[in-house]
């Protein structure tokens, strides 16, 4: 019994509802297995070679070496149309999201309550001080 991956990817229709790009790269994992899996990554088909990045040089090298088989399971997942050649890359660093924190003592700009009555920490206190600036401006 054939994989549907297999099916999809020779079904001439199929570009109309799914993508190959999307077959293909929804059966990397399945081509590669659970741990490179975990450390790579398809990206895209561009016409019949598919873009994996890698974590690293060390592993797009190693990978290069098992591009043969990757490539044998590949063709037996999806079929001999959509892929014929992968190409690893390595991913770009990603750098991590620094947020700005501020503090009052570091900035020449404090943050002002909008209202004074709300540096008042007592609610009761601070309802009072209102009622009475109330009645003194109106």
């Amino acid at each position: 019994m054939e994989p549907a991956s297999r099916i999809i990817g020779q079904w001439g229709g199929v570009s109309d509802v799914i993508a190959p790009e999307r077959v293909v790269c929804t059966v990397w994992a399945k081509a590669v297995g659970k741990n490179i899996a975990q450390r790579t990554r398809a990206v895209k088909l561009v016409r019949t070679t598919l873009i994996v990045e890698v974590e690293d040089e060390l592993w797009r090298r190693n990978l290069r070496y098992l591009k043969g088989q990757i490539l044998r399971n590949l063709i037996k997942a999806v079929g001999p149309d959509l892929v014929a050649d992968v190409e690893f890359r390595v991913m770009p660093a990603r750098r991590p999201v620094e947020r700005e924190t501020l503090q009052p003592a570091d900035n020449a700009l404090t943050l002002r309550p909008s209202d004074d009555a709300d540096a008042i920490s007592d609610p009761g206190l601070r309802r009072i001080y209102k009622a009475a600036r109330r009645r003194q401006s109106a």
